[in-house]
């Protein structure tokens, strides 16, 4: 008897240990599903750059709370780079140049830029921690979150901005590489040199990103229009994405109609490209999102990319995925939602479209892998009109 109460109690604290800390908002949905971060670590304040950069690469559990910005611009010093005019509109007139830091320039001529060193690199983060923003004023300007070979993380209600956005190669906002189980919530990236979320080529089991605003808007654009070419690159190893948002909205300046329109997010706005590039064998399902206002294309990718898209509104996104798209995709259809059930089970959900492409994919081969897997419950986007909260990104 005695040695049974030792055993209860023991996996009753594994089981407090193990629980996530009430200073989240909610709980994760999707592929990231059961996600503690520093679970019920005592919680943590830093005031100065040095102080956050240690908690998150910390071997302990951490809960981190901030409410301010973070300026890590000039922490770490500048240096010298290489770079190249790749393409038609220069710095100088809005455009970015690109960083030779992998021989990219080839026979273009290059010249020197002086660059921030902190914008480069994200921070290593560890394992077993949640950072969390207090409010909508936490921000980390100049410097973004880095995830290799590690697990068990919460990332909620803050901002990643100003990552040498004049050049290409200049910084990526979140980046991952041989990790699982991460949550991304309620983030804010914009202004940067490259990519708002990048997936190397290791593999990332378990990821969901939600509720989150990809500001694409930008002075300097590589596709001289003010808008965002480097999104979502996904060339992870059998990589899984819950990319989602539930029930609701936020407030998008509209340019072409000069007003402000409500609709709901994630939100991907004032990009040209990338949102994602499927070019690994990712499994990436989109779910209750908003494309807007791209300018370019929005998919592109390889043959070995998988994406499920449902309950998204599409709203002036001409391109959608051209007719060459040779990867695996399934639109939702009307025609097809029921094909959905066998492996969800449940039909899935239409998508929405305003003033944009035709979105007309219906492959099947990758369900099989979303059956053992947490998959999130799509609602049809006029429901998600019905409602009018200004949520996206970190507005906690």
């Amino acid at each position: 008897m005695m040695l049974t109460n030792l055993l209860t109690l023991a996996a009753l604290a594994k089981s407090s240990q193990a629980a996530q800390s009430s200073l989240v908002s909610g709980t994760a949905p999707g592929f990231a599903s059961g996600v503690t971060g520093g679970g019920d670590a005592a919680p943590v304040y830093p005031t100065t750059v040095a102080e956050l950069t240690e908690y998150l690469t910390s071997s302990s559990p951490q809960n981190i709370v901030i409410k301010d910005t973070f300026d890590f611009v000039g922490s770490e010093g500048t240096k010298t780079e290489k770079a190249c005019n790749s393409y038609s509109c220069t710095p100088e007139e809005n455009g970015q140049a690109l960083l030779n830091t992998l021989d990219g320039c080839g026979s273009t001529a290059t010249y020197d830029v002086t660059v921030d060193v902190a914008g480069m690199v994200g921070i290593n983060v560890a394992s077993d921690k949640t950072l969390i923003g207090q409010g909508s004023g936490a921000v980390l300007n100049g410097k973004g979150l880095r995830f290799v070979d590690v697990s068990n993380i919460i990332i909620q209600n803050i901002a990643i901005t100003n990552l040498n956005p004049k050049y290409v190669w200049g910084g990526d906002a979140i980046s991952f590489s041989d990790t699982s189980k991460i949550w991304i919530d309620h983030v804010t990236t914009s202004s940067l040199g490259r990519q708002h979320y990048s997936f190397g080529t290791g593999s990332d089991k378990a990821i969901t990103i939600s509720n989150s605003f990809m500001n694409g808007k930008t002075d300097y654009s590589a596709t001289c229009d003010g808008h965002s070419y480097w999104g979502l690159e996904l060339v992870g190893s059998d990589d899984q994405i819950t990319f989602y948002s539930k029930l609701k909205y936020i407030r998008v300046y509209h340019e072409s109609a000069n007003q402000w329109l409500t609709i709901p997010e994630n939100h991907v706005s004032y990009t040209s490209g990338r949102t994602p590039a499927l070019s690994g064998t990712t499994l990436f399902h989109a779910v209750n999102n908003v494309w807007a206002d791209n300018s370019g294309h929005a998919l592109e990718g390889t043959s070995k990319g998988k994406g499920l898209y449902e309950g998204n509104l599409f709203n002036n996104v001409p391109n959608i995925a051209g007719s060459d798209f040779v990867g695996q995709l399934f639109s939702s259809q009307e025609a097809d939602v029921g094909k959905c059930a066998a492996s969800l089970k449940r039909d899935c959900v239409t998508n929405e479209y305003t003033n944009s492409g035709t979105f007309n994919f219906s492959d099947t081969g990758f369900f099989s892998e979303l059956e053992s897997l947490s998959i999130v419950a799509a609602e049809p986007v006029s429901s998600i009109k019905d409602s009018v909260i200004a949520d996206a990104g970190n507005t906690l």
